[in-house]
């Protein structure tokens, strides 16, 4: 298991400004992240930010686990290397065919639905230019 150096306020900025989190200054420096499963994450920085570290359990417990939800290989990971913590976010969908060109891959070329769901937007056009070549 990789030992961790502790992890200063400055750290804690760096990682939430990498993420993309909501920046509001007050008291503290305030944080949140809207997650794409509709909950918020609120982390808290004191002032000053600086080069001031937490006490482990602060840091382990309430800071990484509670406020951030990652792991502290993924806040490193984030502050050292710029690498997003996997929040779970879904895949983007994957490029749709336009209507017609499915219709005629149906009922011209004859495959099947399951087919036509296998194939890139390139390769449904490609075998429909082949059927037009063709005519199989």
């Amino acid at each position: 298991m990789p030992s961790w150096p502790a992890a200063t306020r400055r750290d804690h900025q760096r990682f939430c400004e990498t993420e993309g989190w909501q920046h509001r200054t007050g008291d503290h420096e305030y944080y949140h992240l809207a997650l794409h499963d509709g909950r918020v994450l609120f982390t808290k920085i004191s002032h000053p930010v600086g080069r001031e570290t937490y006490g482990a359990d602060m840091w382990h417990r309430q800071i990484l686990r509670n406020q951030m939800q990652v792991t502290e290989a993924q806040f490193w990971a984030c502050v050292n290397d710029g690498v997003l913590p996997d929040r779970g976010r879904p895949a983007p969908p994957r490029e749709a065919l336009p209507a017609d060109l499915v219709m005629q891959l149906r009922n011209r070329v004859g495959l099947t639905d399951a087919q036509i769901f296998e194939l890139t937007r390139a390769e449904a056009v490609a075998r429909m230019q082949q059927f037009w070549m063709t005519g199989e």
